[in-house]
């Protein structure tokens, strides 16, 4: 009866380690987070009670800045977070807004999106492997790279992602 209850556990724990989180050291990498700025506006028939409304998203500007330096096109920076960012896309008319409003929907006021997508490429071998990440590895990232400091990388769930990063001792 006993080796029925361990059945299950053994499962468990081999799902459990096939995606769990592993290690891998870089000495080749690049930080980079693509800065962005987009207008859009919300469309639905009730805009007060609607849970759901459709979202339509107009002009759009970016700039990807590379381990911190200032990027070609970067016109405000670096902010808070040592980021640059583009110009603003120009605010959308009232004719724009009208133009993709459907019958009988109502259409919300201009937005104006602030968004940053972080990504770690680093060499595995002789391939390039680009990996979404966050701005803490960001940062460890942009310190370690004038220095090429070799870095020790914790990927995510199925090595999806770069979740932390730490300098290597030599």
């Amino acid at each position: 009866m006993q080796k029925l209850k361990i059945v299950p556990l053994i499962t468990a724990l081999t799902a459990l380690r096939l995606t769990s989180c592993s290690t891998t050291t870089a000495e080749q990498y690049e930080a980079t987070a693509l800065t962005s700025y987009t207008w859009q506006v919300k469309y639905a028939n009730d805009l007060t009670s609607q849970p759901q409304p459709r979202i339509e998203t107009f002009a759009n500007t970016s700039v990807l800045n590379r381990n911190g330096l200032k990027p070609a096109g970067a016109v405000v920076g670096p902010d808070d977070k040592g980021l640059w960012w583009p110009t603003v896309p120009p605010r959308l008319s009232v004719d724009e807004v009208e133009q993709r409003k459907k019958s009988q929907e109502e259409a919300g006021k201009p937005e104006l999106i602030k968004d940053v997508q972080y990504k770690l490429t680093y060499g595995v071998g002789t391939l390039q492997k680009a990996l979404p990440t966050n701005y803490d590895v960001y940062r460890q990232v942009v310190k370690a790279y004038p220095q090429r400091t070799p870095l020790e990388l914790t990927l995510g769930v199925n090595d999806d992602s770069v979740e932390k990063v730490e300098p290597v001792s030599k």
